[in-house]
Order: structure tokens, then sequence, then C-alpha cells
């Protein structure tokens, strides 16, 4: 959600901006802006509503060797070039800004009293007038001008400040929302995510909460939430400038569907043997805390909450261990019961959604004693605060609607039950008979694939359709919810999901020959309940698509369709069956004409509430 880049050197920063902002539109946007302190020492600023590309047409002959740059992504007022950061007080301070301030409104009436003109219906607004009313009026440098303003802002925010009076030095801050700085040679830079630099630095440092940079070309200090000198580590980054590239594919959401063997690989490698999982992958420490864990709280948002509901039926029917699975923009406004020795359990792709971050900080307060965090970001966040830490090495995920972050982390929840199951009943046998079956999941997932070309003749059949219905049930029911989510959030067709034994209970009353009824029907327990819930659905003349087991004997018809799926029968099955209802989702998408990678109103990292 919104990005922000900035850079201090002795070169024209106007094309690092640019490139910056390009690498951050996977994060969703409306408009985008730049600020830079030309050769003159004047403020120059473009700001257009739209994409990054009608930006960089606008720009002429802009130069600046210090700058800031933002991709917005409305909250406070619609979008439109007026709203669009970055902010500038008095042709003399610009701002951008990620995250929410809270008290914003009253900062606005204190300054309207000062005389300070309002341009903007933003929230960040304010903080401009605020920095220039300690920096200008109150006689500050830039850094004391920031950090005062700082003391008094309640919410969440990331910002980068520059001043015409203080050219080549460029202010930065955090708190709730991520920025990383980085150190090139004799030149900084900042931004929201390390991808938007990768093309001049590989050298990163994460900022802490609370944390204010100082930033010139040769010299960085940063200050710690209590305004003392900090120390932080320089990082090397493993990602490449090709990893956040497409590449062969139309899309990235295709590229990553593409991605997911080797995502699945990547996240096994090293954590397991032939026959059992080995736990010293959770981190120094984990051993003790597993030995004492009694039940599990999963939170989480969207997709990776779809991935906890999968976790719960695979923690309890196999493991023996209860769990309760959250929403945590529910978990964090309720008071709950926490019975000793819960564990809980944070997952995120990006280490940084507001809602699961703000649940595992008040985690101690409500009595857990653990806290795990499975995420696809090293540096983030929810990484840094957590006991312990299961990577997805996912890799880079630039398509807002998620693929390969979310079947890796049904692959380190798996792991994470083995664990614990292990403790509670999971015979030896049984670990190494999933071990093997986790081994066999890559194979699997590139069989789901090779139905690409069936899998696009069949979405020909939904691009004019307007709502559909997905059905599931047992730990297929999460992935019916997660193929419904990215039929929606995509195509823009409205989906549902149901557990198929709710049909009678009012979903029924929506079938009719115009009404899509997609199923999940692997080779289990529970087949022969979901064909008879089947057969209601075309009683009433549903027309249903039915993604089944090669060896479920699922009968193809008037009005009925059927793909089969060639993968064992088995508990990982869920792994395998999310990949066609990816592919579906995609391909109508495609047909329908929306913004595949960046769907409207949507955002990849949701950092505010």
């Amino acid at each position: 959600m919104c990005g922000i880049v900035g850079a201090v050197a002795e070169r024209d920063v106007v094309p690092i901006l640019v490139e910056g902002l390009r690498r951050l539109e996977y994060r969703g946007y409306d408009s985008a802006g730049v600020a830079v302190l030309n050769d003159a020492g004047q403020l120059e600023r473009v700001r257009r509503l739209g994409k990054v590309q009608e930006l960089a047409g606008e720009l002429g002959a802009i130069k600046g060797a210090t700058g800031i740059a933002h991709t917005r992504w409305a909250t406070h007022g619609e979008p439109s070039e007026a709203n669009a950061h970055p902010h500038i007080c008095r042709n003399t301070v610009a701002v951008v800004h990620n995250g929410i301030i809270e008290n914003h409104e009253q900062l606005r009436a204190q300054q309207k009293k000062l005389n300070f003109e309002f341009t903007s219906q933003t929230d960040t607004e304010v903080i401009a007038h605020q920095v220039y009313r300690h920096h200008v009026d109150g006689n500050m440098d830039l850094l004391q001008a920031v950090m005062a303003t700082a003391k008094e802002m309640e919410g969440a925010y990331a910002l980068g400040v520059i001043s015409m009076r203080e050219p080549g030095r460029l202010i930065a801050a955090r708190k709730g929302s991520p920025l990383v700085i980085g150190v090139g040679i004799g030149e900084h830079f900042i931004a929201s995510d390390v991808a938007a630099l990768i093309p001049v630095t590989r050298r990163f440092i994460f900022l802490q909460e609370g944390d204010i940079a100082d930033i010139h070309r040769e010299q960085l200090t940063i200050y710690d939430a209590a305004g003392r000198v900090a120390q932080r580590e320089i990082k090397e980054s493993e990602l490449t400038a090709d990893a956040v590239e497409r590449g062969q594919y139309r899309h990235y959401m295709l590229k990553e569907i593409f991605e997911q063997p080797r995502a699945i690989i990547d996240t096994l490698d090293g954590r397991i043997s032939t026959d059992k999982v080995l736990e010293e992958c959770f981190g120094i420490g984990a051993k003790d805390i597993f030995d004492k864990v009694q039940e599990v709280h999963i939170i989480a948002c969207g997709t990776s909450y779809h991935s906890g509901l999968v976790a719960k039926y695979w923690l309890e029917s196999i493991a023996g261990v209860s769990c309760a699975v959250e929403v945590a923009s529910e978990f964090r406004y309720r008071n709950n019961v926490v019975r000793p020795n819960t564990l809980l359990v944070t997952i995120s792709q990006s280490g940084e959604t507001a809602d699961t971050l703000a649940g595992l900080r008040d985690s101690k307060r409500r009595g857990y004693a653990y806290s795990l965090a499975i995420c696809n970001v090293p540096e983030s966040s929810l990484v840094r605060e957590s006991d312990m830490v299961l990577m997805t090495r996912a890799g880079p995920e630039i398509g807002v609607a998620s693929t390969k972050a979310f079947t890796t982390q049904l692959v380190a929840l798996l792991l994470l039950m083995i664990v614990i199951g292990r403790r509670h009943g999971l015979t030896a046998a049984k670990e190494k008979e999933l071990v093997q079956q986790l081994l066999a999941i890559p194979g699997q997932v590139e069989k789901a694939l090779a139905l690409d070309d069936a899998i696009f003749e069949l979405s020909k059949e939904f691009a004019d359709k307007h709502h559909a219905l997905f059905l599931g049930r047992g730990a297929q029911y999460p992935i019916a919810m997660e193929g419904a989510l990215k039929l929606k959030e995509i195509s823009y067709i409205h989906a549902e999901a149901y557990p198929a034994g709710e049909l009678k209970h009012g979903p029924l009353a929506l079938v009719d020959n115009d009404m899509p009824v997609i199923v999940v029907a692997p080779s289990d327990d529970l087949l022969e309940k979901l064909k008879s819930n089947l057969q209601e659905v075309r009683a009433r003349g549903g027309q249903l698509y039915v993604f089944a087991h090669a060896d479920a004997e699922m009968q193809a018809g008037d009005g009925v369709r059927v793909q089969a799926l060639d993968c064992r029968p088995n508990p990982l099955a869920p792994l395998v069956f999310t990949i066609p209802l990816q592919l579906l989702s995609y391909h109508v998408a495609v047909l329908k004409g929306t913004d595949v990678d960046q769907p409207r109103n949507l955002a990849k990292s949701v950092t505010v509430e």
C-alpha cells in the first residue's frame, strides 16, 4: 500500500526515483509524484493521477541530486492530483508518507489558526505544515523539526522529508510502516521495499520501530525512538533485478503461478530429511517451546487466513492439537481466552500486514507465551518481533493476488503441524509418510500446471458471468474460499465459497442455469457426501465445474464439466487443488480485460487498517 522512494546523491536522482516507483507498482496505487531540489536549490514537483508511466512522461528536464517520490493509494481524500504526494508547505518543505495520522484533524485545526493553507484532503499535508512550523517558524534544523513533529503525531507512518533550506539532506522516519535505507558509494536511498532499489544497491539498513534517520550523500546517522544514536546492521540482499521482472510471462501473476514447484522445493530445502522434519529450522530455542505447546491460535488476513484454515484441519485431525484460526482485524479488537502454553502463529506474505502485526504486538498482554511468524520477507517487522520464524522462501511476489506465497505457507504450516504433532501422538511412521508426500508435491504441482491449456478453454465459459459459487468439504473448503477470493479480486466476478454441506441452508437459493458452481472434489472419506450435494445443484439447473482426483469417478455430462487431477489422495491434496483454481481465475481475468497484477481498489501490502 503506497510506495516511497528517496535519494541523496551527486548525480541526478530523478531516473532512480522513477524506476523505484515502477518497481513498487505492485503494491497498488492511484497516483504518483516526484519532488526534487534542483541545481538552483529550488523545489520542483510533478504529480499525476494514474500510472507511473504517465508521471514519467511529464517530468521533462527536471533534475536534482536530492529528491523524494511516491505512489499513493487513496485513504484520506479521493484519488486526485491535488491529493497525490509529495506534499509541499510554502515551497520549502516536501514530504512523502505511508500510513495514517490518526490525529490529523486536531493538527489541521491548530494549523488553520496559524494561517497554514490546505490544498488537499489528505492527512499527510498536516505533516508538511508541522515540519515547516518547527523548521522555519521555530528555527530548527530539519532533523530536529522532524523529531519534534514525530512526537506530535499519532498513528502509523513512514516518512521521507526534504527542505529547500538544507539541500543534500533527507530525513526518514518510521513507525508502524516499513522503510529501508539503501547504502551506495557516496549516495544513500530510502524505499518502502528493497525491490525498489535493487538496480542501485544491494546493501540495506532496515529501520526499526521509532527510528529517525539523518541522511546525507556521504553520511548517515540513525536515532532510535528515545533519540539516541543507534547502530543498525547493513545487510546484503540476495534479491536480483531479474527476480522482479516478468520475463517470458504476460503477467507477474502467471509467472508466480508457474514458479510454485521451485518455491515449494526451496521452502523444503534443508528442513526435511527422507523421513522427518528437522525442527531446528524453526530457530534456536524452538525445541523447548514446542515441548510446552498444547494449543495453537493462528491469526492472518486474506489468503494467509485461508492457509491457516487448512492448517486447522491438519493440526486437529493429524496432530491431535486444538487450533483456532481468526481474521487478524477481528482478533485485535476483542478479548479472547488464552489457555496456558498456547502458541500464537502469525502468517503474512509481507510481514508488515497492519492487523496481523498489531495482533502480535498485543499478544503478550493477552497472555500468549510464545509466537511464531510464517513469512516471506526476512527483514520484515513480523519476523523481527516474533519468538520463532519460519521463512516461506517464495521469492518476490509482485502480483496483488497471492499464489506462490499461499502454497509455500501451506508447506510451512505442514512442517509446523508435524513438529507439534510428534509431541502429541504422531508416530515416526506417519511422519515419514507425510514427509514422503511432501517430497512428491512439487512434481504433482507440475502436473497440475500442465492443465493450463485445458483450463484456459474452461475459462471461456466464465467470461460473461457475474456470479460464481465455490464448494468444498473438509480441508478443501478453505481451498474453495481461496478460489473464490482469487476470482473476485482479479476478474471482479462476485464469488462466494461454502462448505458443500451448507447448500440447503441458504446458498441453494442462488443456483440456476446462469450460476457456475466450481467444486473441489478430492477422493477422500467425504467424497460420497459431496456427490450427493452436487446432485442437489444439478436438480436446480446449476452448471457444475468439478476439479476431482482421477480416481474419484466423477462423471461428466450435460451441465457437468470434470477436470481430473493426477495427484495422490492424501492430506496434502489442498496444495495441488489450489493450482487449477489459480489458473482459472487468471484466464477469466485476462478474457475480461481486467488489470490482473494490479486489480482496482486493492494493494499488495496492507500496512494500514
